[in-house]
């Protein structure tokens, strides 16, 4: 079997182009996530991103249902939970009450909360570089939390959606652990799938009773076919190239096309505060990622 050289993977064009759609497309998330919150509520709006997430995945799901034996759904069912159903629902939350910038900033802090986890409960090394940029990471936190947008105070939301981060920093943990020789769509279909049934009560319970503009229902497919069904895709598909920790550079895209998508479509100002945050939290990440 060939074996493509290094040299020929790094001038491959292909990859920062689609580090910059994943980047652009998880962005856009939080923008479509402000425009449909609201509407839908968050049970109901995560409901539809989990479904149509999964149903994009599906059939990776069927042509590896080898892999899946029946003593494992329980577990897929927790890193579902863990991984999906819950941050997707305190992003949505925090939606509701928050610039789109906000979470598009406290989901950065995945990074770091990833190598935190693997730190105090996986056994992994984390080094005195990472654990300064640890620190930096929840000073931008502090920064961000403290502050106020449209004199509205966000405290909230950032706490809503740092929680949501430490639970991907979990989740990748626990991926990591017990997903290991599973093909990375078929199992994102799994646990996606597995989400989106532990949703469902709540979504049925809590579904809107005023109808839904075509606005927000586009927002909402969006989120599900394009942010949450192709982004897994077309992150799966970086890894593979390229290996996790070289993909995970997309978190320092994801605030500023959130920001930025935010800013022009929706007219949210990008505030200092915000700007001095992201400034802390990315460069955290950045410094965290030279180190691993």
């Amino acid at each position: 079997m060939a074996v493509t050289p290094p040299q020929a993977v790094e001038r491959d064009w292909r990859t920062p182009l689609e580090l910059l759609v994943l980047g652009a497309i998880w962005g856009s998330s939080f923008l479509f996530m402000r425009i449909a919150a609201n509407p839908f509520g968050p049970f109901a709006l995560v409901e539809v991103r989990l479904a149509l997430g999964a149903l994009i995945l599906l059939p990776f799901l069927w042509r590896e249902r080898a892999h899946f034996r029946a003593g494992m759904w329980p577990k897929l069912a927790i890193i579902g939970a863990i991984n999906s159903a819950i941050p997707f629902l305190l992003f949505a939350w925090a939606a509701q009450r928050s610039p789109a910038a906000i979470g598009a900033i406290c989901n950065a802090m995945t990074v770091l909360f990833a190598a935190m986890v693997g730190f105090l409960f996986f056994g992994q090394k984390i080094g005195l570089r990472r654990s300064l940029a640890l620190l930096v990471g929840f000073i931008g936190v502090v920064v961000l939390a403290t502050s106020k947008a449209g004199g509205l105070s966000v405290g909230g939301a950032v706490i809503a959606g740092s929680t949501a981060a430490l639970l991907y920093g979990v989740g990748v943990n626990l991926v990591r652990k017990h997903l290991a020789g599973i093909p990375p769509a078929a199992a994102a279909a799994a646990t996606l799938s597995c989400a989106a049934l532990l949703v469902l009560p709540f979504a049925a319970t809590h579904w809107p009773t005023a109808s839904i503009g075509a606005g927000p229902w586009g927002a909402a497919i969006a989120i599900g076919v394009v942010c949450t069904g192709y982004a897994f895709l077309l992150y799966y598909r970086l890894i593979h190239r390229i290996g996790p920790a070289r993909a995970a550079t997309v978190t320092y895209l994801v605030p500023l096309f959130g920001a930025g998508f935010a800013w022009l479509f929706l007219n949210e100002p990008v505030t200092p505060a915000m700007l001095a945050a992201g400034a802390l939290i990315l460069g955290s990440v950045a410094v965290s990622q030279r180190a691993s």
